[in-house]
């Protein structure tokens, strides 16, 4: 392997450990408000234990994320140079943004709603979580734009070499982005879901406490409404995606040859040495035409139209999206289930079920990976899509050693960081509520 491929790889471990507890921060969080608002207008202390049992499994994934985050910025200096000097006038004024704003706001409030309890009035100690909560999605917003740039690129010049942003009104009203945003927001409130809702259902069976049959229900519902947001929002993003990144979206369906009133193929499995499917069966007419420009004469470039040199890896693009897709329609079908045994209070006479929904679980953030790796593979060989190819992005003074050290160094780091903390938040999550 040369460098260029190690920087890659060390990149991909720790933006792909760092997105395992970003998702979970996002939907947790949104969580933890609800159920402290309903301990505010009620005054009913079973409210308030959920919120404490909940909360200490928050600050331990949010300590992590922090920690994780921080290191990953650090790459694009030490292994992304050449990416950091030709767009970093563009792509650190939102990473700016989040961290004096955005994450500020966070970190401001995070503290007064943990260490702020009987120091502040109750109304208070109720809009420091809501604050936790709006900052922990603001902050994700201009993150995804800073990605949205990497997507499809505007509001910028050329100058002297670099690109420069000069339309900030342009930069945030990139529809790539709010897309994006929403998409990625709406999967994050459905992991946290399943993740109080995994949580819950392991308490219910162990008959600690009925408590936690008002979180499993709370998440359920949350979780069905992500669950559908998702949806809509993923569907609108691969319109985008048709739009702005072709070659992208074609590997995504594996689209060699393109055209007009083009069929949606239920199986297919690429054969990217060939340029072919080795299988392309089951095929709905004018479907896929339909789906991106909502007519049948809608035309889908293939990937044959495009130089191999500029195509994405088509089996990784392809399978990541078909599989998160199908997830995600898993997910749906079962929070209906969920819904409704909640609704109908006998979720507890379901032990199936409950044992499901902890196995389920794990399934949420191999979709959320499944989805990061869709958005970055899929760009390649961009860095910057039709800016700056990703083989012109790295340090080009870097060792094949020292690379070689760094991403031995970051794994062991993040070996141990995710021992402690997976260890933890199963103590935690274990743990009898009464003794909260």
């Amino acid at each position: 392997m040369d460098v260029l491929m190690l920087s890659r790889i060390q990149f991909a471990v720790t933006a792909g450990f760092h997105f395992l507890f970003v998702p979970m921060t996002l939907g947790v969080i949104v969580l933890c408000a609800l159920m402290q608002t309903f301990y505010y207008k009620t005054g009913d202390d079973g409210w308030y234990r959920l919120v404490k049992f909940f909360q200490k499994l928050f600050i331990i994934n949010f300590v992590v994320g922090i920690v994780t985050g921080i290191s990953l910025e650090f790459q694009f200096g030490m292994n992304w140079a050449e990416y950091a000097r030709y767009v970093g006038d563009v792509f650190g004024v939102p990473l700016a943004i989040e961290a004096t704003l955005a994450f500020f706001l966070e970190s401001v409030f995070f503290g007064l709603w943990v260490f702020g309890e009987n120091r502040v009035s109750k109304k208070v100690h109720l809009i420091s979580v809501w604050l936790v909560a709006f900052g922990s999605t603001i902050s994700a917003l201009w993150i995804l734009f800073a990605n949205a740039f990497m997507q499809r690129p505007v509001g910028y010049v050329i100058n002297n070499g670099r690109v420069e942003l000069n339309n900030f009104f342009a930069f945030m009203a990139n529809p790539y982005g709010w897309i994006k945003f929403f998409h990625t927001a709406s999967a994050g409130y459905l992991v946290g879901s399943f993740f109080v809702i995994a949580v819950s259902a392991y308490q219910i069976m162990k008959n600690r406490d009925m408590l936690f049959k008002r979180s499993f229900k709370l998440a359920s519902y949350l979780g069905l409404l992500s669950s559908f947001a998702v949806l809509l929002f993923g569907h609108l993003h691969a319109i985008d995606i048709f739009k702005y990144q072709p070659t992208k979206f074609a590997a995504m369906e594996s689209v060699w040859d393109g055209g007009k009133e083009m069929p949606y193929s239920l199986i297919v499995i690429p054969d990217e040495r060939n340029e072919k499917n080795y299988i392309e069966s089951v095929k709905i007419p004018y479907l896929l035409s339909f789906m991106s420009g909502f007519s049948k004469e809608t035309e889908i470039k293939g990937l044959k139209s495009f130089d191999k040199n500029d195509r994405p890896p088509v089996t990784i693009t392809f399978f990541s999206f078909k599989i998160m897709f199908l997830l995600g329609m898993l997910f749906i079908a079962f929070l209906v289930l969920l819904s409704y045994l909640s609704y109908s209070d006998r979720v507890d006479k379901y032990p199936v079920v409950l044992k499901t929904s902890i196995f389920i679980t794990p399934l949420t953030y191999i979709a959320c990976q499944l989805g990061w790796m869709l958005s970055e593979v899929g760009r390649q060989p961009w860095s910057v899509y039709g800016l700056l190819r990703t083989a012109d992005s790295y340090s080009k003074n870097l060792s094949l050693s020292s690379v070689i050290f760094s991403l031995s160094a970051y794994s062991i780091l993040y070996a141990a960081i995710g021992i402690t903390a997976f260890y933890l938040i199963f103590k935690y999550a274990k743990q009898d509520i009464k003794g909260v």
